[in-house]
């Protein structure tokens, strides 16, 4: 009885275990598996989330920053030279010494100039040891200052105008991402479809042909057919039992495909919905075009390229010339011997520092860096440029492509009614003995054609239609942009 359980239980599990890798889906919710479970899906998510990590760096080196200095402790033993009063004489000495110290500092850069603003405090101990023995405490118990470059490069200034473009770049292919995605997606989806209509055709002409040679059989024998007829009906069931078998075989290949993009079980086994007639939805060119400008990240990237370009001329500009840069700082500071008196009465500490560095002799290296930065400058706008217009001409000839998309597949789904009602009243004529193989054969052919064209006539108004997302970043069908129903926080549609 305890083993009659045991096979109970390992059938039921079984039987679950099939059930669940047996799934039915449509184009819409291939999609959302794709975007929300794919392998593709998961990298998009975390380039979006390193781009928005840089971005947030940017966000607080912008911010005051407090910094906490230590030297817990540092001993030296060496031997050094000292002069002796008592032998008029240098002589070598032992010396031993105990340090350590420590200070907090508190850094704001200052994004219009350049510069930075910092406020800091110091304290230091001091032990000697050897010949003489000493112990002294200094303290700067707070100093202002502020450094920059007067005449250099302001990083900061640039960073000001590069950084949030980038992030805004990252947020946009994030979603243009996505619709790529969407795009595979929808290519996985009617690879599998066409190949399970082509097993299904296949699957319905054995039934066919093997009624149409049992037929031919009988006609055979009372001399209604020829010989080379009967051949032909042969031959047709022949090879329809060896389409078949290389139809699910290819059935196989696209279900696994499938399967692996939407990162399931290699062998789930996948039944499709197709879609129906899409709803009637004309998108303007000049429309498409204005949306494609704003939201395309390709549009942005070549922004930032202009930039950095730029800012690479500017840098370079400013490097060939004479360089100054400024310190300065206000302050205070004491000396003691012991640690209750380093913060009493401290003396005031002032400190202005300006320097100053000019090129004499360089034999040109500054001037080429800045022709050759002039010269990047005009490559960048100039590649910018046929990118932008490249991606016109792409936009422009998709939306064409996509306006005519609906008309042939109406056309298609008619041309498939028709020769699905032409092959029934062919295969009858067969039947009682008014049509001939050949047209049957014919007739055949053009129901299987007429049922890919439909198939292919969907999958190239999708694939269109999800390009058209791709390029704009924009539902025409509801009419929103697609960066307000994104959550940038979790990376998911809303």
């Amino acid at each position: 009885m305890r083993y009659i359980s045991l096979w109970v239980l390992t059938l039921m599990f079984c039987v679950t275990g099939k059930a669940q890798q047996t799934m039915r889906l449509d184009l819409r919710r291939t999609i959302e598996l794709a975007n929300d479970s794919s392998l593709t899906a998961f990298r998009n998510q975390n380039m979006y989330l390193s781009g928005y990590w840089e971005y947030r760096t940017y966000r607080a080196n912008r911010l005051p920053s407090l910094t906490l200095n230590l030297t817990p402790a540092q001993y030296y033993r060496y031997i050094t030279q000292r002069y002796d009063s008592n032998s008029d004489m240098d002589v070598y000495r032992e010396q031993q010494m105990f340090s350590a110290g420590g200070g907090l500092m508190i850094q704001q850069n200052f994004d219009w100039t350049g510069g930075t603003f910092y406020l800091e405090s110091d304290l230091e101990y001091m032990r000697n040891f050897g010949d003489t023995k000493s112990t002294q405490y200094s303290s700067v118990p707070v100093r202002v200052g502020y450094t920059q470059s007067l005449l250099g490069y302001n990083a900061f200034r640039w960073d000001r105008k590069i950084e949030p473009l980038k992030y805004e770049k990252v947020k946009k292919e994030f979603i243009y991402n996505t619709e790529v995605l969407s795009e595979e997606a929808v290519t996985y989806f009617f690879d599998l479809a066409m190949a399970q209509a082509d097993y299904k055709l296949a699957q319905e002409n054995v039934l066919s042909t093997d009624t149409l040679y049992s037929i031919g059989l009988r006609r055979h024998k009372i001399a209604a057919i020829s010989q080379a007829d009967l051949l032909t009906l042969q031959l047709d069931k022949v090879n329809a039992q060896n389409t078949l078998e290389n139809t699910r075989i290819a059935l196989k290949r696209a279900m696994s495909a499938l399967a692996l993009f939407l990162n399931m079980d290699k062998n789930t086994t996948i039944d499709l919905d197709l879609p129906g007639r899409p709803v009637a939805l004309e998108i303007s060119v000049d429309e498409a075009l204005a949306k494609a400008k704003v939201n395309n990240p390709t549009y942005l990237q070549q922004r930032q390229n202009v930039l950095e370009a730029e800012r690479n001329v500017n840098k370079t500009k400013v490097e060939s010339r004479f360089n100054a840069s400024l310190n300065a700082s206000v302050g205070f500071n004491q000396v003691a011997d012991k640690f209750k008196d380093v913060y009493r009465r401290p003396l005031q500490q002032d400190l202005v520092n300006i320097s100053v560095s000019i090129p004499l002799i360089d034999w040109g290296v500054r001037k080429g860096k800045y022709n050759m930065a002039k010269n990047n400058l005009n490559v960048v706008k100039t590649a910018a440029r046929q990118e932008e217009l490249g991606l016109e001409e792409e936009v422009t000839m998709t939306v064409s492509d996509f306006n005519i998309q609906l008309r042939l597949i109406a056309s298609a789904e008619e041309a498939l009614d028709l020769a699905v009602m032409a092959y029934e009243q062919t295969r009858q004529r067969f039947i009682i003995g008014k049509a001939d193989v050949n047209s049957l054969t014919l007739s055949l052919n053009r129901q299987q054609e007429a049922q890919k064209n439909y198939i292919s006539a969907l999958q190239n108004y999708w694939l269109n239609y999800y390009k058209i997302r791709r390029l704009t970043l924009h539902d025409f069908e509801s009419g929103i942009s697609l960066s307000d129903r994104f959550d940038f926080n979790n990376g998911l549609y809303r």
